[in-house]
This record gives C-alpha cells, structure tokens and sequence, in this order.
C-alpha cells in the first residue's frame, strides 16, 4: 500500500510508490539489505574516497538503472541529505588563526579565517562516507516496500516490540505529512501566504493546530486498527520471492568490484 510522501507543486511522490514500481521489486528482499549493509559497512570500514565513488555509482546504476526509478526524481531525493552535509561540513572546513595560512582565507575581527587542505580532505572523505551511506539505504528503500524489511527483521529476531514501534512511527511521520500538506493547501487556497506577515501568522497556525488535528487521527486510526481485531503484532501478506542468479551476481560483482577500487587504490 502506497503512502503519500513530500510535496513539490501539484505532484506528491513517496518512497513507498517506488519501491512498489521498482523493476527490481521482484528481488528478495533479504538480497536486497544485505547488499545494502554490506555496502555501507564497506564505505565507513575501508574509508577510501574512490570506494565511497564507487559505491554511489553502483547504487545510481542499481536505483535508477535497473529499477528503473526517474533520475531526476532520485537526485533530487539525494539532494536533501546532501544539503544537511554541506551545511554541517563547514563547521569542518573552515578554522581560524591569528596568522595568515591556508591554502585561502580572509581576515575578520576575530582573526583569520581560513580553509587548510587537511581540512578539505577530512570534508571530502566525510562526503564520501556520508553519500555512499545513504545511496546505500536509497537503494534499499527505493526497491524494498517497508511491510518487508520490517518481515526481514523480523526474520532476523529483532524483538517484535522494536519492528512495531518502528512501523507505527513509519506510517504516523505520513499521517503528519499529509495533515500539514491539507492546512498548506488550504491556507493557500484563502491567501495565507499574501505576503511575509500573513505567511508568518499562517505558518503559527499551521504549527499549533498540526499536533493536535494529528493525534485525532492517530486515535482514529488506531480505532480502526482496533475494529480489524488488532492484538498487538502487524501482520502482512508475505510473497515469497526467490533468490535468483542474477541476485546474487549482483551482490558477488558489486563487492569485487569496491575491493578492486579499494586495492587499486591503497
């Protein structure tokens, strides 16, 4: 079951639809995560920029190749992580000194402000690591519904309490979504955003009532899943999907092929 994600204009797209349209929806989904885990042990363990370039390439070429998911849709999903990292990075990047150093800077009250090469190098490898770690986790939830990874953790042991705790935040962070999306569009819809003081005064509005219209859903909700004999555990329909050649080329290519960059380029 499809379920409604960010807005970008009229269109609402979500992670969910995706993965149920993926080319690849029909691997196993255990492949799939322990591709996907492998992967990101292998970009934080072998800390090498050319492997974490690998890495998001096999990712892009495994997302968007194979599973057939619109590139532009795909950087543009990759994009909102990468902004938290420029941002963060910065902090990295830059120091200060009360003598001029640096490959470039600029004087301040303060001091000299400046960036190092050491400095552009730890940033880049925290690039590396930070992208080839989430292209990793976009590869598993672009392709794989969440019903079953939660049924791959489930299989794994994981305590049953942990998986439900994770579905039922998994499907709220949506059901909150899709309330503040209705208030935008109805704000919208009676001049909310006129100008900056009215989209402030709208935006105050939004903020206090979302919390409230979004536990009268969860109640709601919670009352239907009641009516549906809900006894404490979510149970979905598993298919059984085999483990092909394919797969597991796949899986064998992708490892030889980081290993390779990485012993290429030690």
């Amino acid at each position: 079951m499809g379920h409604k994600g960010h807005k970008r204009g009229e269109k609402i797209f979500s992670i969910d639809v995706y993965a149920y349209n993926s080319k690849i929806n029909h691997w196993n989904p255990v492949v799939k995560m322990v591709l996907a885990i492998i992967m990101l042990f292998l970009c934080i363990a072998l800390n090498n920029i050319y492997v974490s370039a690998v890495i998001v390439g096999l990712c892009l070429f495994i997302t968007v190749g194979l599973g057939k998911i619109p590139l532009r849709e795909y950087i543009i999903m990759l994009g909102i992580p990468l902004a938290f990292l420029i941002v963060g990075s910065m902090i990295i990047a830059i120091n200060m000194d009360s003598v001029e150093q640096g490959l470039f800077g600029i004087w301040s009250p303060w001091g000299y402000i400046y960036v190092s090469t050491e400095g552009l190098v730890t940033v880049t490898n925290l690039w590396g690591k930070a992208l080839g770690g989430v292209s990793a986790m976009f590869m598993l939830s672009l392709s794989t519904p969440s019903s079953e990874i939660f049924s791959v953790l489930r299989y794994c042991k994981v305590p049953s309490l942990i998986i439900e705790l994770m579905n039922m935040i998994y499907r709220f962070v949506f059901v909150m979504i899709d309330t503040f999306m209705c208030m935008k569009n109805s704000a919208e819809a009676r001049l909310g955003y006129v100008d900056y003081k009215t989209a402030v005064q709208t935006f105050g509005y939004i903020t206090s009532n979302l919390l409230v219209v979004s536990l009268k859903k969860g109640s709601t909700y919670f009352d239907a899943m009641e009516s549906r004999c809900y006894d404490g555990e979510f149970l979905f329909l598993e298919n059984e999907k085999e483990v092909t050649t394919e797969q597991i080329i796949c899986i064998i290519s992708s490892i030889l092929l980081i290993l390779t960059t990485w012993l290429l380029a030690k």
